[in-house]
């Protein structure tokens, strides 16, 4: 790092304003990360071979790295600041960290624990949960020791106790095992992920306690102890995967692009006869992207949060790409179950009670008097009551002849030519399609982080059910509309055990009194492929969405881009570091007049039968 001058060191420090940060190079090899809002800093001594280490101190919001030479300086340094927070906040608390013996297997916490009681217990407490290696039979454990020394014992003291005290601080040593490496000191980047991760929500959850009783500061959680800056290469990495997804349309490449000859050959012959799925061609080289997605350097993202979310997309759209490139074969339908993760029975018994108990209302298929372009101006409409929240959005629509099912595609919204659906259906596919998909890829087009937009990993099942629950919410979900979700899960559950095209589509048409046209719409969109899953996730998404509703959980928070509900802790943690933001645009359903009565109602636990 470039020397900066030292003629007057701690003039930045006169000017610690509220709301900002310093991020600066220190002379002599030092690094200082400040937010001027936090009464915590993380300290590291920058020690060669000691890998690892210094990656868990760049976890928190605010951390000072500093070398071995120049003593003085740092000393001066870390007195001057502790003055400057502590007059401030009316306290400020230090932790230097720093690696134990090759073999330790014991946090070893050095701090006044007569006078930081509950603090240290929540840090004891949190760190005995940091997940220990798998392999090797290394179980962690965390212990307080009663000592004057808060540094490695090797070292000399950045300052003395007293001296902290007097500037008006708390100096806290904590001792790590180095259980993330090996005996060659190379670190084990899986394992060290969760060790992190883990690592660092135990020293912010102890460190908040402090900050609560101890300081005046404001933090509302111990969230806003991370990160609260997302760095350039952070962005740089979450465009490319954007780039890398935004490339392919995954839906369109799986869809065949002959369903109609499909249909009519199936039906003129009674049932017996199936053409072959034809695919559009890729426009793509999955080997070339997936080059570009592993040379992406997500293991070295210092926010733990992050670092797992952009991990866990790069294994899904890995494993999308290498669909695309088995598209037809019984490969496909393997990574399908991985990709959409099977069935449990709770589902299966949902869909069941629905279908035994909703017979098919064969008049309103009768009764279809909207084609393709209708719908398409009533979803115009809804894009302009958006457009007077956010002048910028600016989705539109495509009636095409090759596609075979309505639906929104990075923020698009698709319909088959031949579309044809009744007014209360439209409704409720208003507010599925356009007030959900369309809504939450404008709301997380909007965040720092693209992935918000194209969808964290997993993120269809909580969609899917979102968009459900809009069509109850405005009471627009039919009888049929949730007798087809349910034969989704039937058509699933049929595939899953090795049923064929014809056996699937019987299973539906003569055992649950699905139509001919229903029981094959269902039928050959789980077949397409080779056996695509994603249709299962509706129910399941709906019946998840009930359960977290329930336990109190917020709708409106889940509109701020796309993720799953396995996301939710992160993004209310970004969300709290001020690194996410709140939905821009709100569907039109949150202001309907039955909208509490009918949520108070779902709330209460009605089966998803009564939402009809």
């Amino acid at each position: 790092m470039t020397a900066v001058s030292t003629s007057r060191k701690d003039e930045f420090l006169d000017r610690l304003k509220p709301g900002e940060r310093t991020v600066k190079e220190l002379p002599y090899g030092g690094y200082l990360f400040l937010e001027h809002d936090v009464p915590f800093l993380m300290i590291y001594r920058d020690i060669p071979e000691d890998k690892g280490t210094i990656r868990l101190a760049r976890t928190g919001a605010s951390y000072l790295i500093v070398v071995k030479d120049n003593f003085n300086y740092f000393k001066d340094f870390l007195k001057e600041l502790t003055e400057k927070m502590s007059a401030r906040f009316g306290s400020f608390i230090i932790l230097e960290i720093f690696s134990g013996e090759s073999t330790s297997t014991e946090f070893v916490i050095k701090g006044p624990s007569h006078k930081l009681p509950v603090s240290l217990e929540v840090l004891i407490k949190e760190l005995e949960k940091v997940e220990s290696r798998k392999y090797g039979g290394k179980v962690l454990s965390a212990r307080i020791e009663k000592s004057k020394q808060r540094q490695h014992k090797a070292d000399q003291a950045l300052c003395s106790i007293k001296e902290i005290k007097d500037c008006g601080g708390t100096l806290i040593g904590l001792e790590v095992p180095p259980v993330y490496r090996n005996s060659d000191g190379n670190v084990y980047p899986l394992y060290f992920r969760k060790f992190r991760k883990g690592f660092a929500a135990g020293i912010h959850k102890a460190v908040f306690e402090f900050i609560r009783v101890q300081t005046s500061s404001d933090l509302e959680s111990f969230a806003a102890l991370g990160k609260r800056k997302i760095h350039e290469e952070v962005f740089k990495i979450d465009r490319v995967l954007t780039a890398i997804e935004s490339s392919y349309q995954f839906l369109l490449l799986v869809s065949p692009v002959n369903i109609q000859s499909m249909r009519e050959c199936f039906f003129e012959t009674n049932f017996q006869e199936l053409q072959g799925y034809h695919y559009r061609l890729l426009p793509l080289d999955p080997d070339i992207l997936k080059r570009k997605l592993y040379n992406l350097r997500i293991d070295e993202i210092d926010d733990p949060a992050i670092a797992f979310l952009f991990d866990e997309k790069r294994e899904e759209i890995d494993q999308q790409l290498t669909m695309l490139k088995e598209r037809g074969s019984k490969n496909f339908f393997y990574r399908s179950i991985r990709l959409y993760q099977g069935l449990d029975k709770k589902i299966i018994v949902e869909a069941k009670m629905i279908l035994n108990n909703i017979p098919e209302d064969t008049f309103q298929e009768k009764i279809k008097t909207l084609d393709a372009k209708a719908f398409g101006k009533l979803a115009e409409d809804e894009f302009n009551f958006f457009r007077a929240q956010a002048s910028d959005f600016s989705s539109k629509i495509h009636i095409r002849e090759d596609v075979n099912i309505m639906m929104v595609s990075k923020g698009e919204l698709y319909l088959p030519a031949d579309y044809t659906l009744t007014h209360a259906e439209a409704s409720a596919l208003i507010q599925h399609e356009v007030g959900t998909h369309a809504l939450t890829y404008y709301n997380g087009s909007q965040q720092p982080l693209t992935q918000l937009s194209q969808g964290l990993a997993d993120y269809d099942s909580l969609q899917e059910g979102i968009a459900v629950l809009s069509e109850y919410l405005i009471n627009g979900l039919t009888g049929n509309r949730l007798r087809t979700l349910a034969g989704r899960v039937i058509a699933g559950e049929a595939l899953l055990n090795g049923a064929s095209f014809r056996e699937v589509f019987n299973l539906l048409y003569s055992t649950y009194g699905f139509s001919k046209e229903p029981a094959f719409n269902i039928t050959s969109r789980i077949f397409q492929g080779g056996g695509f899953l994603k249709d299962i996730i509706y129910l399941k998404g709906l019946v998840e969405l009930r359960d977290y509703l329930i336990e109190g959980g917020d709708l409106e928070f889940l509109l701020a881009g796309k993720f799953a509900l396995k996301h939710v802790p992160m993004i209310k943690d970004l969300t709290d570091r001020g690194l996410l933001q709140s939905p821009k645009i709100k569907p039109r359903y949150l202001d309907d007049v039955g909208f509490k009565e009918r949520m108070n109602k779902l709330k209460q636990g009605m089966s998803l039968s009564q939402m009809v």
